[in-house]
């Protein structure tokens, strides 16, 4: 049996990734790196969350495995599968086990989306035995100090069924993330697409506003995400009226009375 994993070193992250702090959230996560802890960071889509990540891997020097989480995610596409190749059967590593075989930062970014059966696996990473269990191959992988793990999810966004459960966030390390103060938020959206302060600061307060909806029916409000977007398409001399209709109005519904009253927030603004 040969065994074959990723180069684990196209996932470092060469440059700082732009990241402005909005309290502890790195102190925290460095404190728990230390202390071989996994971490868990919760909050609305687009506020945030991936792009702490990346500075967090390029702070702490260590490659990072982002993996995006659905309902097909199997345990083998975590740990790893037989391939069999010129007659001969061959073990492929998936990202988690690359992960910890090489002590890089594994991300598991809305984990709420897969299946219960497959989440069950980072348990014993999860805690103070930080191991792997490979049953196909009966390997045991201890993590290195370098590895850690952290997991995602939007809290607003979930249902029942997809509750993250207790057994598994109590291994965790937590760290809450809400949409930054609006004159960070609108420094953000300046910097991330090269537009004006003031620009800037007006879409900051279309997102307000369009997140004020949320108790009208609006799944959710603009994220910051959307803004830079937004900002990202103006800079490049589309019409803001446009822009946002594009970016923020057309993306957060398709209720045609919400529709309107976007619309109306974006005329009153612009």
């Amino acid at each position: 049996m040969t065994t074959r994993t990723e180069k684990i070193s196209e996932h470092r992250i060469h440059t700082e990734p732009f990241y402005l702090p909005q309290g502890n959230e790195l102190t925290i996560a460095r404190t728990a790196f230390q202390n071989k802890l996994p971490i868990l960071l919760k909050g609305p889509t687009g506020c945030g969350k991936t792009r702490f990540m990346q500075y967090l891997a390029w702070d702490l020097k260590r490659p990072l495995v982002t993996i995006s989480c659905h309902d097909d995610l199997s345990t083998s596409d975590l740990v790893g599968r037989y391939l069999i190749k010129n007659g001969e059967a061959i073990w492929m590593d998936g990202p988690l086990t690359s992960a910890v075989r090489t002590g890089a930062i594994c991300y598991l970014d809305e984990i709420v989306e897969a299946r219960k059966d497959t989440t069950v696996v980072i348990h014993p990473l999860a805690d103070d035995r930080r191991e792997l269990p490979i049953e196909k191959t009966g390997e045991l992988l201890t993590a290195p100090a370098e590895f850690m793990l952290a997991i995602s999810y939007n809290p607003g966004y979930q249902s029942v069924l997809k509750d993250l459960k207790q057994s598994t966030r109590q291994r965790f390390v937590s760290m809450g993330f809400t949409y930054p103060p609006p004159a960070l938020e609108a420094e953000i959206v300046s910097r991330e697409a090269a537009i004006e302060q003031k620009t800037a600061a007006a879409l900051v307060k279309l997102a307000i506003m369009t997140r004020s909806l949320m108790d009208a029916g609006l799944q959710e409000g603009a994220s910051t995400r959307l803004l830079i977007h937004a900002g990202i398409l103006i800079a490049a001399g589309i019409p803001t009226r446009v822009a946002c209709r594009a970016t923020i109005t057309e993306t957060l519904t398709d209720d045609h009375e919400l529709l309107a009253a976007m619309d109306e927030m974006v005329s009153s603004i612009f």
